[in-house]
This record gives structure tokens, C-alpha cells and sequence, in this order.
């Protein structure tokens, strides 16, 4: 593994390559979870396959990447990290940059939004409905990376300190929270313990939103500084984290790692003990993978491959959910399956390629589109150093990606559209600007 900022040839594209397949994982797993519903040839609403498959739960256990995300990035980040702190210079200029660079473009991505919600008003919003709060629900992720970013300088310090430690720890206040939450008063109970803690609010869970997500951040520090590695301990992580899942399920914790399931339970909202063995399993493929991986990257075409696809990871995120209106639209007009039905309905894996394909096809143009626009734009933006803009840019980013995830693209987006153009004007430099 290499630090942040290396280019060229002296890249590790290991990490690369992870982030590259774990969104990879996210896009085609968001369109496969997405079914659109048709009355008569016009589609009427969306359902998603966790409410209609069991499996499909059970297959979260790997398609649930977002613990990978953040491990990688931690990972990449801790060498540069740390040699701020040694240098004196002050971290929070440092997660300026990175809120706006996060800002800029989820600017274009709402703005987009506003224009759908209000043409949608004067047209009757037929396909906009069913896909209103779908469009901005990714945008949750956005949150939590950009808020345990900024707790990095203190993971690493803390690596520093504890070594691996520091994650015990980390899973032992995750673990005080949901026994909390859960009300928990004998040992016995503890058999119980996913149950009792989702069956009702958040409460005191939602510490866990900050705390269970700083675990694969602490792992990425750890990894990146060799504390672990090799086959055969990705091999026994693997099988630990399928073991804690079992017995995480076992006590009551849903099954599936993402959204809520039909007794309003949830493993993400606020996150759950059951979320740690995910991390288990996915650091454990890291470790496993990594040898035919850096193999299969020292490839001729392979480390190109990976390069385009993460030049096309934010774009592709943020606006993979919106090829799914014109994929939609032209699924009606040809008559395709889009709609086949249920799981075990004859046709239904058929309906998903035919839904697959459409949106693959739809997400080109719109890429293109936007690369096409952010080509246009000054790429090289310095972030401001006050601390005081720092603060507020950052509570705007946090506002409009609240409000946007919360209230949909309408009225959500619209709002939200006003408070990330603050947030980007409040986190740049522009006594540099002027310059």
C-alpha cells in the first residue's frame, strides 16, 4: 500500500481497484433492488427486493460495501494524515477540501433535481413520483463519510497509541449502546439482544451511527500500518464475520444490511452490532484477494481499467439513480419487461437483465453529460482556511444533504439546492480566487 497522493506508476492501485469494484457493487445493486411496477404499460410505483425476497438479505452480507468505502479511503488517507499532524498544519484545512470538493458537485447533481421537481409540477410527475425519495436516498452515505473524515487525525493518533486496540474499544462502546438501547437486564437477555434492540426507535442507538462507522475507518489505519495481514487471517475473518452474523441474526437483528425491513426494523438506521460482522467478511476478501488481485493489476490493460472507473466514482454515484427515470421511461415505450413480477415468478431474472441493461444504456449519456460540464469548470479550487467558514460551509453541506435525503427530490432537492451552493461558496479560498 502506498500514501495518499502518489501517482503514475509508484500507485498502489490495490486500493483502487477496491473502491472501483465496491461501486461497481453499489450501482448495479441499486438498480437490481429497484423494481418499477406497471399498470396497463405505464409505470405506477417502485418496489424494492428486500421486501419481496428473503435472500436477498442474506446477500447483503457482501453487497453492503459502504464499511468498504471507508476503510479504503482511511487507509489511503492516513500516511498524509499523519504527516500534516507531524508538520503542525491544521487537519481541518484539510477536511475543507474535502467537503468541497464533495459540495461542487453534488451542486450540479441537485440542481438537476430541482429542474425534474419542477417541471414535474406543471406535467403531473408521473414518473418522478414513484422515484421521488430513490433519487436522493445515496446521498445518507455522503453524511457519514464526510463526518468520520474529519475524525480522522484522531483515528490515526489513536492507532498510534493503541494499535488494534483502539478498534477493540470502538466495538465495545458499539456493543454498551445496543445493550442501552436495548434495555437489557440479565445476561439471559443477551440471547434477545437484536431483537429487543430493534423493535423499537433509535434512542440512544443513534451513537452507534457515528460509532460503528469510525470501526472500518480505525481497521483501514491499522491495515495501512501492517498490524494485520496475509491469507489465511483474510481467510479467518471471513469466516468470523459470517459467524458473527449468524449469531448477531440469531438474536434477533434483521438479516438484511440495508433499509428496513416490514416490521420497521433496521440494521442501518441507526447502524447495529449485526453491521460489524459485514466489516469482518469484507476486510477478510480484502486480505484473501489480495495477492491474485495485485497479480490480475499488474496486467497490461487492468490498471487502466481501474483508473477510468475512478475517475468516473463520483459522477457515477451521484447520478447512477437518475438514469433509472428514463430507463423507466423507455421500458414503457418498448414494452419491456421491466416489470416481471415477484422473485419466483417465471421471467423475473429476465426482467432484471432487460431493467439492467436499460439503465446501463441511460447512465452513458447522462456521464457523459456531466463529465462533459465538470470538464468545463475550474478544477483547481483552493479551499478557504477560516475557521469560522469552515464551520458554517460544513453545516450547509450537512443541511442540504439532510434535507435532500429526508424530503426527497421535491421538495428536498429544491431546498437543499440553496444551502450546497452556500456550503461551496463558504468552503472556498477566495482571496486565492482573486489572486
Amino acid at each position: 500500500m502506498t500514501s495518499e497522493g502518489q501517482s503514475g506508476s509508484n500507485r498502489d492501485r490495490y486500493p483502487d481497484a477496491l473502491r472501483a469494484g465496491a461501486l461497481m457493487v453499489v450501482v448495479f445493486g441499486h438498480w437490481i433492488a429497484t423494481l418499477p411496477r406497471l399498470d396497463e404499460g405505464r409505470l405506477v410505483a417502485t418496489d424494492h427486493i428486500l421486501d419481496l425476497w428473503f435472500a436477498a438479505g442474506v446477500m447483503t452480507w457482501v453487497v453492503q460495501v459502504v464499511p468498504l468505502f471507508v476503510f479504503v479511503s482511511a487507509a489511503v488517507s492516513a500516511d498524509g494524515v499523519a504527516r500534516r499532524l507531524a508538520q503542525g498544519h491544521d487537519q481541518m484545512h484539510w477536511w475543507a477540501g474535502r467537503a468541497l470538493g464533495l459540495a461542487r458537485p453534488t451542486v450540479t447533481y441537485l440542481a438537476a433535481l430541482t429542474a425534474f421537481a419542477l417541471i414535474s409540477m406543471y406535467t403531473g410527475g408521473r414518473l418522478l413520483s414513484p422515484f421521488n425519495h430513490s433519487l436522493t436516498v445515496h446521498l445518507w452515505f455522503l453524511i457519514m463519510l464526510i463526518t468520520v473524515q474529519a475524525l480522522l487525525p484522531l483515528s490515526v493518533e489513536a492507532d498510534r497509541r493503541y494499535g488494534l486496540k483502539a478498534v477493540v474499544g470502538l466495538i465495545v462502546l458499539a456493543a454498551v449502546v445496543d445493550i442501552l438501547r436495548a434495555g437489557v437486564r440479565s445476561p439471559g437477555e443477551l440471547l434477545q439482544l437484536g431483537e429487543l434492540a430493534t423493535s423499537g426507535g433509535g434512542g440512544i442507538g443513534w451513537l452507534n451511527a457515528l460509532i460503528i462507522w469510525l470501526i472500518p475507518q480505525q481497521l483501514g489505519i491499522a491495515w495501512k500500518r501492517g498490524r494485520f495481514a496475509g491469507t489465511w487471517t483474510g481467510l479467518g475473518l471471513v469466516v468470523f464475520g459470517a459467524l458473527w452474523l449468524s449469531a448477531t441474526t440469531g438474536s434477533g437483528y434483521p438479516v438484511a444490511m440495508v433499509g428496513v425491513d416490514l416490521e420497521g426494523r433496521s440494521n442501518l438506521l441507526p447502524p447495529t452490532l449485526a453491521l460489524i460482522g459485514v466489516m469482518w467478511v469484507q476486510v477478510g476478501l480484502v486480505l484473501f484477494c489480495e495477492r491474485p488481485m495485485r497479480w490480475l493489476l499488474s496486467l497490461k490493460h487492468a490498471a487502466g481499467t481501474v483508473t477510468f472507473l475512478g475517475a468516473l466514482g463520483m459522477p457515477l454515484y451521484l447520478w447512477h439513480k437518475l438514469a433509472e427515470l428514463p430507463a423507466a421511461w423507455v421500458g414503457e415505450r418498448l414494452g419491456a419487461p421491466i416489470d416481471a413480477g415477484d422473485p419466483g415468478d417465471p421471467g423475473f431474472w429476465l426482467g432484471r437483465l432487460v431493467w439492467l441493461v436499460l439503465c446501463s444504456v441511460m447512465v452513458a449519456p447522462v456521464l457523459a453529460a456531466v463529465v462533459s460540464f465538470e470538464l468545463t469548470r475550474n478544477r483547481e479550487v483552493a479551499p478557504t482556511t477560516s475557521t469560522a467558514a469552515i464551520v458554517a460551509g460544513g453545516m450547509a453541506l450537512m443541511i442540504a444533504l439532510v434535507v435532500s435525503l429526508v424530503a426527497g427530490a421535491l421538495p428536498g432537492a429544491v431546498i437543499g439546492l440553496f444551502a450546497i451552493i452556500a456550503a461551496s461558496w463558504l468552503l472556498r479560498d477566495h482571496q486565492s480566487a482573486k489572486s
